[in-house]
């Protein structure tokens, strides 16, 4: 599985740090939806679900958080820990957040507006379609 991670510029100097977010810059997509998940517990695991078809970046603006990636053929656990590096995640790609730190912050940027349509939310029923080409 070929995991892309984002490599984001870091501007600044003594009075801080400041990372821009840019539409087909930055970001291989039109941003359609931005939203953040924050003071998730340490022993709570989120997500569990694909996307038939939305693309997102994730990136862990502050603290820690780890995210198991699964193709339908093999799994991979990355963390995400420097707000100057996003993930990207296609679509049609199950995953699973976990091992918040407590002072996480994930936020996500989508190339669609939430659609329910839209999520595989069954392991059983994302393998079934890997495994029929859907």
């Amino acid at each position: 599985m070929d995991i892309k991670h984002i490599q984001l510029k870091s501007c600044g100097d003594e009075r801080g740090s400041l990372i821009a977010l840019e539409e087909k810059s930055n970001i291989p997509f039109e941003i359609k939806r931005v939203y953040y998940m924050f003071k998730t517990g340490e022993d709570v695991r989120r997500g569990f679900h694909a996307h038939k078809t939305l693309k997102q970046v994730a990136i862990a603006v502050r603290g820690s958080c780890k995210f198991l990636l699964d193709d339908g053929t093999e799994q991979i656990t990355v963390t995400l820990d420097h707000p100057a590096q996003g993930l990207l995640i296609e679509s049609f790609m199950w995953r699973e957040m976990f091992d918040f730190s407590p002072d996480c912050v994930l936020m996500v940027l989508a190339d669609q507006l939430y659609d329910e349509a839209d999520y595989v939310r069954n392991y059983d029923q994302f393998i079934a379609q890997v495994q029929s080409g859907e």
